[in-house]
């Protein structure tokens, strides 16, 4: 009988073999297994450092009486942290590979988790969440989301959707976050993250495979006179971070996500303190997040889905104006009711934006320097998160209001969705 193609392993490969047998399935590529993986970790990556962060920043409030605005501070060190980095952890990515990446960036995050369990000072908080920070840019979303995007060309759009949805299911268990800091207060949840954090990487890291190459098999699973077919039908590029450079569209995709990105990363931190002003419990709060998140799962998998099929740069630019729309309801709002249009649209907007912005990198520039690609586009992204949660903090503490800010960022994503229309594909320069 002849074998499957998708299940030859590399002759020789004892690992390869191992793997084989953990993950039998005789018609399932094994980079949906590994999509399985990476929406895995990103599940507890979202919890920990991004859904979550609202969540923790109200109990470090009530439990120390820090400042909005301090507390603020700690995630903007953090991204001048990232943009320095940024561009060495891409790097680092494409030469090392996603499978170290993310056993050493987990372990710092697990560290610093035991770290935070133990903080009683504003510096030794700052100290803790830098290093939680350093292990999710190490080892986290660029690592993790390079990975898929080696093992998929023509499913490329669907896979990320399919690995990213673990960002909302981070997001779904936002309120068993709430849950656990209420009953083993903010220190006894904190160990608890750190420990589990340091149990799960060794196992998830075992089985990745940072390019379909390295088990014999080709992207989506095809067989090498089809991936070679395939590719040069959708004339699928391979270009360096320097040629990225030089192409307009690097900068019109750079520009787009540092303009929504912003908004997202301060409603992250924000969005659960401006629901407890309005009256809402921590637990109530938690449950408009866990709205978003639920209406986000299915908008992200349609839009992975279609943008395999249609252009991504029209899709993105409607995402991105819904999103826009519930970031200027959320300013203004001063009732429940209003909180849970704003988790309706905003879900759909987030979760149909969020996977299309990175799929569009992998099918302008390809696998060869993707992870660089995106670390240095991260910069300027890292850049403006420094500032735009210290400003919606600080315009709380004088004004006792997040009106003013989150008007800013509604119309900086609008922005984002007017840049779109302008993009087109490059053409790789053979200079």
């Amino acid at each position: 009988m002849v074998p499957n193609m998708n299940q030859i392993p590399d002759p020789g490969k004892d690992q390869t073999r191992t793997l084989r047998s953990l993950f039998p399935a005789e018609n399932l590529f094994y980079g949906w297994w590994l999509v399985g993986v990476a929406a895995f970790l990103l599940t507890l990556m979202s919890l920990t450092v991004f859904q979550g962060l609202g969540t923790i920043l109200v109990a470090l409030e009530r439990q120390f009486g820090w400042s909005r605005t301090a507390l603020s501070g700690a995630f903007s060190l953090a991204r001048v942290e990232g943009a320095i980095l940024g561009p060495i952890e891409g790097f680092l990515v494409d030469r090392v590979g996603t499978q170290k990446m993310v056993l050493i960036g987990y372990i710092l995050m697990g560290l610093g988790f035991l770290w935070l369990g133990q903080v009683k000072t504003l510096w030794a908080f700052y100290a803790s969440f830098m290093t939680i920070t350093l292990g999710s840019g190490l080892g986290g979303w660029l690592a993790i989301i390079a990975m898929v995007n080696n093992w998929f060309t023509r499913q490329r759009s669907f896979a990320m959707a399919s690995a990213m949805s673990g960002i909302h299911f981070g997001g779904l268990l936002v309120p068993l976050l709430a849950l656990g800091i209420e009953t083993f207060e903010f220190h006894g949840a904190a160990t608890i993250i750190g420990v589990f954090l340091l149990i799960v990487v060794g196992p998830a890291a075992k089985v990745i495979r940072n390019r379909p190459e390295d088990m014999g098999l080709q992207p989506d699973g095809d067989s090498e006179i089809l991936s070679e077919s395939v590719l040069t039908e959708v004339e699928e590029p391979d270009f360096t971070a320097g040629q990225a450079l030089r192409t307009p569209a690097f900068w019109i995709l750079t520009i787009m996500q540092v303009a929504s990105s912003v908004a997202i990363v301060t409603l992250a931190l924000h969005l659960v303190p401006k629901l407890t002003d309005m009256g809402m419990t921590l637990t109530g709060a938690g449950t408009v997040v866990l709205t978003y998140t639920i209406v986000a799962l299915p908008s992200q998998f349609l839009s992975g889905y279609f943008a395999d099929r249609l252009p991504k740069t029209l899709m993105i630019a409607i995402f991105l104006a819904v999103q826009g729309v519930a970031i200027t309801i959320i300013a203004f709002a001063d009732s429940v009711l209003l909180a849970y249009i704003f988790a309706l649209l905003y879900g759909i907007g987030f979760g149909g934006r969020n996977p299309l912005t990175t799929a569009i990198r992998g099918e302008y520039f390809g696998r060869k320097a993707f992870a660089t690609i995106m670390g240095i586009s991260q910069f300027p992204m890292n850049i403006g998160m420094i500032g735009a949660p210290l400003f919606a903090g600080y315009m709380f503490d004088t004004t006792n209001s997040y009106t003013v800010p989150f008007s800013v960022f509604a119309i900086l994503t609008f922005f984002g969705a007017f840049l779109m229309l302008f993009v087109k594909k490059p053409q790789k320069s053979t200079k």
